[in-house]
């Protein structure tokens, strides 16, 4: 059961901590806004709307987000507090271990790291969408689709391809339809151009030239314009951005298998994504226990040296979040060891730490 002293230091670090994160994330919230004002002046947005739309869903973001840093600083201020007025040293003195000491923080890290794996997984990513959406509306440019010579897998052994595609009008040009045994291609349908008919949702087809291959025999025909359904819609080409962020942990498993059944070369991005939400609530019970020994001793720098200190350590960690993103989207580090690498890091650091410092 928890002691009395353990309910005193987890409820200043739980205040520390949302306090914390409801500061930080409201100055960048004020910073934000005055990057985009402009942009809401522009489209006539009403400040229910934006709020509503934008700022409501933006805040468990930032949140999330900074919660390496946050809970770092929390626990930072907090022991260093207690240090600076030898409550530390009284706990110890009086034949508490420092192992036992760590209990509560551990404690705080545990729930937040469930708050963590709870928002990130369905709460966050259903405030993203909102937000997102409002961000391709009334910030960002409109979006034209810009890929050239798509490829992609719509079956076993069928894929489609598209020498461009134009996603205000929904219409592909020089569309080529393979089917492909092993290594053969055995079929291959061609036609100048295939656009999407939203009333039957099927796709229409120009007049098509169909080749069949038998052997080194090769047959031709000629087939009319006609409507057809096919694995392939127009959010195939639609816009991705932040895409990952407004998928639930379900929806994005989902959105992985199909990447990998039909060939995708951006799966890593996705991956990434799925593994840095379960490596997030680790993190912070990692960089709760660096926080704690680093802080328990009292400094001559005082509470504001340490607080610095906790800053400087908790951005580096989030630099290293960002290297190990980039890393894996280029494909030089595999997705699940890039999102465990900062933790694996700091888990070595706070080995050291708690070795070397003398508690």
């Amino acid at each position: 059961m928890l002691k009395l002293l353990d309910k005193y230091i987890l409820k200043k670090f739980l205040t520390a901590f949302f306090f914390t994160v409801v500061l930080l994330v409201s100055v960048i919230c004020v910073i934000d806004f005055t990057e985009k004002n402009d942009d809401f002046i522009q489209h006539d947005l009403g400040a229910w709307q934006i709020i509503s739309e934008y700022y409501v869903n933006l805040f468990p973001y930032f949140a999330n987000l900074l919660s390496p840093i946050t809970v770092f600083i929390a626990v930072v201020f907090v022991t260093a507090q207690l240090a600076s007025r030898t409550e530390v040293v009284a706990m110890l003195a009086s034949g508490i271990s420092f192992k036992r000491f760590l209990l509560p923080y551990v404690m705080g890290s545990a729930i937040l790291g469930l708050l963590t794996m709870a928002m990130t997984g369905w709460l966050i990513p259903i405030a993203n969408k909102t937000r997102v959406q409002f961000e391709k509306a009334y910030i960002k440019n409109p979006y034209r689709f810009s890929g050239r010579n798509v490829h992609i897998r719509i079956g076993p052994d069928s894929y489609a391809f598209m020498e461009s595609y134009d996603n205000v009008n929904n219409v592909g040009y020089k569309f080529a339809l393979e089917t492909v045994d092993g290594t053969l291609l055995k079929r291959r349908l061609t036609a100048e151009a295939i656009s999407w008919d939203s009333t039957k949702r099927a796709w229409k087809l120009t007049p098509q030239l169909l080749r069949t291959f038998n052997g080194e025999k090769e047959t031709l025909k000629s087939l009319p314009a006609r409507d057809t359904t096919l694995n392939l819609y127009p959010k195939d080409f639609a816009s991705t951005y932040r895409l990952a962020e407004t998928l639930t942990l379900p929806e994005l498993n989902r959105y992985i298998q199909q990447k990998i059944d039909r060939g995708a070369d951006d799966t890593q991005l996705y991956l990434s994504e799925k593994y840095e939400r379960y490596a997030y609530p680790y993190a912070m019970f990692i960089l709760t226990v660096i926080g704690v020994i680093m802080s328990a001793r009292k400094s001559r720098a005082g509470v504001g040296g340490q607080i610095a200190l906790g800053f400087v350590l908790a951005f580096v960690f989030i630099i290293f979040v960002i290297l190990s993103r980039n890393l894996a989207s280029v494909g030089t580090l595999p997705p699940l060891l890039a999102a465990w690498v900062p933790s694996i890091v700091f888990t070595c650091i706070g080995l050291i730490l708690y070795r070397v410092v003398p508690q």
